[in-house]
């Protein structure tokens, strides 16, 4: 009798073993799963972007900013659907600026089908690095540069900053391209599918979309004109920031009509963001320098040493993301105080 209470408490003692392990093991299937990326997001369609991205091989970097996009898109829609569920967009424009979002993301990292003739790499291992011959891909911005890597006028480092600032420029050039496209395909689309019914709606919602590529092109030239008179000029004493989101940010928010002490207080906010986006850059080439070490020890084939090095990689990928994600927030948060803050007072 004692015999077989013995074989029983074995037997269940293995099943236990076995159960835990099966527990143990869907766990970190479940783990692993978050690891591949299967369930990134809480909205199916970031989801597969996510996963097509991941399919694509996007370089660290790239792949990184397109998380943090994501991760916007998502608390932006979220927000949506319980706004919709109080009834509180109408008129449908918050979806449709949602929409041209999710689209100008798909079209900024080449997964919009279109053969993209952009030039998207931004996965420069330092950017600020003074390279002879860089180019801009536009001959306004190339021409500038030229004149003012052979003024004399400015010392390395700020030679590098400027060079930030052109690469930033840049950049915004492209997003207008990437929104004029999208705008006018997205028009092409529905313009035989809306009913006359909804024409007044539509008008409404054109008008917006229009609206928002005029005030980008005039931060585009407003954006140039700054960099002709930096070249010019050179950089003054007093400049105030090095970042060029950072410096768009100071220059939108002196063009708002806020008081000197709404401005002094914005400055002060401006210089904690300044240290954000410069940890997120850092964090950015440590990424990258940890990819490079990564595939070079892969090439090596010593499992040991690949999964320490792997370890470390996808940790610096999960404090850039995140990094990635507080800086973007925070430049949301920062842009659309200053915008309403300027429109109440030009209302006043």
């Amino acid at each position: 009798r004692m015999k077989m209470q013995l074989i029983i408490l074995i037997s269940l003692f293995v099943i236990g073993a076995i159960a835990g392990k099966y527990s143990k093991e869907m766990n970190e299937q479940k783990a692993s799963d978050k690891n591949d990326n299967q369930v990134e997001f809480r909205i199916a369609k970031l989801n597969q972007v996510w996963e097509k991205a991941i399919r694509m091989q996007l370089a660290p970097v790239r792949l990184s900013e397109l998380h943090s996009d994501l991760k916007i898109q998502e608390k932006d829609e979220l927000q949506w659907k319980k706004l919709k569920a109080e009834g509180l967009d109408e008129d449908g424009e918050r979806e449709a600026k949602l929409r041209r979002n999710f689209n100008i993301i798909l079209a900024k990292y080449g997964m919009d089908g279109k053969k993209d003739t952009r030039a998207l790499d931004s996965n420069r291992l330092k950017d600020h690095d003074v390279k002879d011959g860089d180019t801009f891909d536009d001959p306004r911005l190339d021409k500038l540069w030229n004149k003012a890597k052979t003024s004399g006028k400015f010392s390395d480092e700020e030679l590098q900053t400027l060079q930030r600032e052109f690469h930033h420029h840049k950049d915004k050039i492209n997003e207008y391209n990437i929104v004029m496209d999208t705008v006018s395909r997205t028009e092409e689309i529905h313009k035989n599918v809306i009913s006359p019914l909804e024409g007044d709606m539509k008008e409404h919602v054109v008008h917006k979309k229009h609206a928002d590529l005029k005030q980008r092109m005039r931060d585009l030239n407003q954006g140039f004109e700054r960099l002709r008179k930096i070249t010019h000029e050179g950089y003054s004493a007093d400049s105030e920031f090095k970042e060029p989101r950072v410096i768009e940010l100071w220059e939108m928010a002196k063009r708002s009509n806020l008081t000197e002490v709404e401005l002094d207080s914005l400055k002060e906010e401006l210089r904690h963001f300044e240290t954000k986006v410069e940890k997120h850059q850092h964090y950015q080439e440590q990424l990258e320098l940890s990819h490079q070490k990564l595939r070079h020890v892969e090439a090596l084939g010593d499992e040991e040493h690949i999964m320490r090095n792997k370890e470390k990689y996808n940790a610096l990928a999960e404090k850039a993301r995140e990094m990635g994600y507080k800086m973007k927030k925070h430049l949301q948060d920062l842009t659309n105080k200053i915008s309403q803050n300027g429109l109440q007072h030009n209302e006043l």
